[in-house]
């Protein structure tokens, strides 16, 4: 589910990301939330059983299980799904199994198959929802998450080129990265997780390196990267 939000906010797998929140009623030993925020790229997993500060649902009658039992009550059946409180109705179904109320004097129950079920989307998060549990990912990206990004784009790249040049796992080597300011202005700033990464003892930021050369776009931004053993 954390992945389904990731792509359906349409945040690259290799982008950080500052949270995700995961509604579920059971406890979760950090042993298991630190495979959460590994797997998932983000600085914080949180568990909770509440995430109606970020998220919540909409429900539409399916007409197909729903015409037939209450064709006359349609109109207010509609309604009613219309004006509830999604967390609230969301709660009952999953506490009961059903959605039970009133139109017009007359009782209604909806159970999870008459129900077209949408998960809303709070500012800022990007909520996917199976059952009764939630995933909601924070898709704010601050400058140091950019930047992160980045840098993270920037290894695989060049562990890319390490493979393809058969280089062997534990060879040190030179690296430079020309064309973009914006990338300098990053790898100036900290090296030490990119060169660490990658096994570089020597990053410059001019040409003339006497090595394998690629041009990449790493998020928008034109380089050539050139290695050396």
């Amino acid at each position: 589910l954390g992945r389904a939000a990731g792509n359906g906010a349409n945040i690259k797998n290799r982008q950080p990301l500052s949270e995700i929140c995961i509604k579920t009623d059971r406890e979760v030993s950090d042993y298991y939330r630190e495979i959460v925020e590994e797997e998932l790229n983000v600085k914080k997993a949180t568990f909770t059983a509440d995430v109606s500060a970020i998220s919540s649902y909409s429900f539409k009658p399916q007409l197909k299980t729903v015409g037939p039992k209450y064709g006359k009550l349609l109109g207010g059946i509609r309604q009613y799904l219309t004006d509830v409180d999604g967390n609230a109705a969301m709660a009952s179904l999953n506490a009961t199994g059903a959605l039970s109320f009133e139109v017009n004097g007359s009782p209604v129950s909806l159970e999870r198959d008459d129900l077209l079920i949408d998960v809303q989307q709070k500012e800022g998060w990007y909520s996917v929802a199976e059952g009764d549990l939630t995933v909601a990912l924070c898709t704010i990206l601050t400058d140091e998450l950019i930047e992160e990004g980045f840098v993270r784009e920037l290894i695989s790249k060049v562990q890319t080129m390490r493979k393809d040049s058969d280089f062997n796992v534990m060879d040190r080597i030179a690296v430079s990265i020309v064309g973009s300011d914006k990338i300098r202005a990053i790898l100036e700033k900290d090296s030490s997780d990119f060169k660490s990464a990658v096994l570089c003892d020597t990053l410059t930021f001019e040409s003339g390196l006497d090595g394998i050369a690629k041009e990449w776009s790493i998020n928008g931004e034109a380089v050539t990267i050139t290695i050396k053993r």
